[in-house]
């Protein structure tokens, strides 16, 4: 049985360039053991960044132990459903690929606040020339 997004179609990729997802198979996935819901496709901002370090949950920092490499800007990473609603709440959501945020993130989030920061990013930044 496929995994759906918050579209109701089948659940795309996130990111492979870091690899995300909480089974680090570059999707959005979820189960049992992901108690902290690694659900929400999002694209880090440096402003989303500094407010994850400022609520305990530094993502830029490599951790190689847990073969983290750190984020930076414009990375795609399967973020919590709650850490990404704290940072809409305190107005520094990042940005949300639909497509590939799973749909048990609407547990926690409205759709409403995901589509407020929705965006349609290419795979390959080829896609983004005219």
């Amino acid at each position: 049985m496929a995994d759906h997004n918050v579209l109701g179609e089948v659940l795309e990729s996130c990111g492979t360039d870091p690899l995300t997802g909480f089974y680090r198979d570059g999707c959005c996935t979820s189960g049992p053991e992901d108690l902290g819901s690694h659900t929400i496709c999002a694209v880090v901002t440096a402003e989303f960044l500094d407010h994850q370090r400022r609520i305990g949950n530094d993502l830029s920092t490599p951790m190689p132990r847990f073969g983290f490499p750190g984020l930076a800007p414009g990375d795609r990473w399967c973020v919590t459903a709650a850490n990404w609603l704290r940072a809409y709440n305190d107005g520094a959501a990042a940005p949300v690929v639909l497509a590939s945020t799973h749909e048990l993130a609407l547990q926690i989030v409205p759709l409403s606040a995901l589509q407020e920061h929705a965006v349609d990013v290419p795979d390959s930044p080829s896609g983004l020339e005219e």
